[in-house]
């Protein structure tokens, strides 16, 4: 079913961002995903979040690969730059461009069977060279296009809406990631705006890989008793380990924390993300801590929300690789292509 344009009904007047610009700015066409499908809710976070950061359109860029969540970057900020990927190809799209032009926002949504899956290979060298992009697995353990089948991230005794329940241990992107030295891990719910909302506020401010899991139930496949994807089962086992909030350097924000248990992580741009531990003594910046403590939660059958693991020590990828500060598409051919001479000189080196 193709996309449909969202209609410009006349409503009393929006408030705008500091680009002069409203929420309805920041949207896309209209969802032809399922009513009531958790991906729309991410949707209504992402528009939400770069509204309020007052991102210009034209300097995001927004990826996908296939699957119901790929369709997802369909829906917000129609005048962002856009690519639809290959199935479980994003990453290294998304690797490319952002080798070309480092001055866009890249923001990627992808699937638990897109990303763990066919994907995961690239999600794995994404996380590893520490590409500056926020990536979003809208995990809802099925799926959704061939109807229902159980996907990777399906939990241990899972049941399918038809069918036997799932025998295979799960593959957890939030332990992956502490595993292969990810800088940035988040979980959160897509029924919960009011958590994801400055969990991808901080993402977006992030140097580096941000990788956020949602949980997004499937209303047509997964949202049934026996299902640990389901809406019932997020909000019976869902803790909020971290609490968190936004806090851009540029813009004065009364935080409601206290002075006691808060803890602060500035951001590579000067902003912070304000965070309260509901445990004594959870250490965001303590991978195998982190790690032990999810493993725990896991344990008795919790899903643990938050941001949960954050460094901001490692140099992203263009750091690491000495690239000029402006996007590689505006330095001048001469430079980028300096002669058969230097091809020849640097080949002496191989003789």
């Amino acid at each position: 079913m193709p996309s449909i344009t969202k209609p410009l009904i006349p409503l009393a007047p929006l408030p705008k961002n500091d680009l002069g610009l409203t929420i309805r700015d920041y949207e896309g066409a209209m969802s032809t995903l399922c009513a009531g499908c958790g991906h729309d809710s991410v949707t209504a976070a992402i528009v939400q979040t770069f509204w309020e950061l007052s991102t210009p359109p034209r300097n995001i860029a927004k990826l996908s690969g296939i699957g119901c969540s790929s369709k997802t970057p369909t829906y917000f900020v129609r005048g962002a730059h856009g690519f639809n990927s290959a199935h479980g190809r994003m990453v290294p799209i998304a690797t490319g461009a952002n080798a070309a032009n480092r001055e866009l926002t890249y923001i990627g949504i992808s699937g638990d069977g897109d990303s763990l899956s066919i994907g995961l290979g690239h999600l794995m060298h994404g996380i590893r060279r520490n590409v500056k992009m926020v990536y979003i697995i809208e995990n809802n353990g099925v799926y959704g296009l061939t109807k229902g089948q159980m996907s990777a991230s399906a939990d241990i005794g899972s049941r399918p809406k038809k069918g036997e329940a799932n025998l295979l241990a799960p593959i957890d992107p939030i332990t992956l990631g502490l595993t292969l030295g990810a800088t940035f891990l988040a979980r959160s719910f897509s029924g919960d705006k009011e958590q994801l909302v400055p969990i991808l506020k901080a993402a977006v401010a992030h140097n580096g890989f941000a990788l956020i899991d949602v949980i997004s139930p499937c209303v047509t496949f997964n949202d049934h008793e026996g299902s640990t994807k389901s809406y019932k089962f997020m909000r019976e086992h869902e803790v909020k380990e971290v609490q968190t909030d936004f806090v851009p350097v540029r813009t004065e924000i009364r935080a409601k924390i206290p002075a006691d248990g808060a803890t602060e992580v500035t951001m590579h741009d000067g902003s912070v993300v304000r965070f309260r531990s509901v445990p004594t003594g959870y250490d965001p910046h303590d991978r195998l801590k982190v790690e032990e403590y999810i493993r725990d939660r896991q344990g008795r059958g919790e899903i643990v929300t938050g941001l949960l693991y954050v460094d901001e020590t490692v140099k992203e990828v263009h750091e690491l690789n000495g690239t000029p500060a402006k996007g590689l598409n505006k330095v001048p051919f001469a430079q980028l292509c300096p002669g058969s001479a230097e091809l020849a000189a640097m080949q002496q080196d191989f003789r």
